[in-house]
């Protein structure tokens, strides 16, 4: 029998920041990281030692694990979380770091996520990214996520009948949202009739299936609600979360994720359901793992994505505003910090700081992770329901 959660009342999520993503870079994953807590610092008014926690997720930081960066950081935390499950490691680190401030192992917790992208670092990150790809998929030439995903796509458009089309819908709409977000490195218009023409990647993906990989960073404070109060910065409360890993380990190959085992569990805990929630921000590396999660966390039965998107727009200025800032597909993959990306967005959405992007009286968002790709399955799976400060 599982125990009753403790809920998170009193700790708060605040100081949304994104050091602005670039293609290439000859700088450090340090280099970037060091940038965010900066950023961080100075939005908060305060100085570096008020920070005795972190949270650190990158690719790119080897040989260094989160203890190696405190030394270049110059910094001393009492409380210390290094978190290398992609997609899913920015609402891994919210809830990681709101349980430490709520046990005051910490006051003030940095949750920074961020990866350089030297011309061969992508390559070298996919070859050295499982020992279970490694092992069982390299040899025959099936490395990378392309593959992987290819897939899992067309698995799933077998059992649900899912077009390109739809998926195509889903990448248009994300991208004129990122037409309004001064971050995204995708600056050009997309159609549908563009996206259904583009070069085949590995079929059925084709270009604007995939994320580009990029160099930048983002990151976030957690404190409680009263210290916030008193520096005077906005904030947002969180509601529920949840994280589960190898989930449905016996399914032959993956057409649901981890959030199946705790989304009632999940809702429950918020006090709220899925019709309650004013925006989506979903892990978005390719278009068949938005369909999932809009059918894991309870937008629609499993099976009916498609038909889902077909009847919304997902638009900022639409019906079921989804990824407000373009997501990774428009926006890039910054390596650890795409599992950032949607967190920033929502604390910026729901502390009214989201300037073109703003959903208009957003209250409630969600935001879900999925990461840890091997061969037919993401094994990391992580969703929060954050909530403005007065709702």
């Amino acid at each position: 029998m599982t125990a009753s959660r403790q809920g998170y009342d009193g700790i708060v999520a605040t100081v949304p920041v994104t050091i602005p993503y670039v293609r290439y870079s000859i700088e450090s994953a340090h280099w970037w990281l060091g940038m965010a807590l900066g950023a961080l610092i100075r939005q908060a008014g305060i100085a570096k030692t008020h920070i005795d926690g972190m949270c650190v997720s990158s690719f790119t930081l080897a040989p260094d694990t989160a203890v190696g960066l405190t030394q270049h950081l110059g910094m001393s935390p009492r409380w210390l979380d290094h978190i290398p499950m992609g997609g899913a490691s920015g609402v891994i680190g919210l809830r990681r770091a709101a349980r430490a401030v709520q046990a005051g192992d910490a006051d003030i917790v940095a949750c920074l996520a961020g990866d350089t992208n030297h011309v061969d670092s992508f390559r070298h990150t996919v070859s050295q990214f499982s020992r279970f790809a490694q092992d069982g998929v390299y040899p025959y030439g099936a490395g990378g996520p392309n593959a992987s995903f290819a897939l899992l796509t067309r698995h799933y458009m077998n059992a649900s009948g899912a077009t390109r089309e739809d998926f195509g819908k889903l990448c248009v709409a994300q991208r004129d949202n990122a037409l309004r977000y001064p971050h995204a490195l995708m600056k050009k218009p997309l159609t549908l009739q563009q996206y259904l023409d583009a070069r085949a990647i590995t079929e059925p993906i084709h270009l604007f299936d995939c994320v580009m990989p990029c160099a930048g960073a983002d990151g976030f404070l957690v404190m409680r609600e009263a210290r916030a109060r008193e520096l005077g910065l906005p904030f947002v409360r969180i509601l529920s979360t949840l994280e589960r890993h190898n989930a449905w380990m016996d399914d032959p190959i993956q057409t649901r994720g981890g959030w199946t085992m705790d989304r009632d569990s999940f809702y429950a805990h918020a006090g709220v359901g899925p019709q309650d929630v004013d925006f989506m921000q979903a892990y978005d590396d390719y278009p068949v793992i938005n369909l999932m999660q809009i059918e894991d966390l309870g937008f629609c039965d499993k099976g009916d994505a498609p038909q889902f998107v077909r009847d919304h727009s997902f638009t900022v200025d639409g019906s079921f505003p989804f990824n407000t800032n373009g997501g990774q597909l428009s926006v890039g993959q910054a390596g650890a910090a795409g599992g950032y990306l949607g967190m920033v967005e929502a604390l910026r959405q729901l502390t009214g700081q989201a300037a073109g992007t703003q959903v208009s009286n957003a209250k409630i968002g969600l935001v879900s992770g999925f990461g840890m790709i091997n061969y037919d399955r993401g094994i990391c799976t992580a969703a929060a329901l954050l909530a403005r400060s007065d709702a």
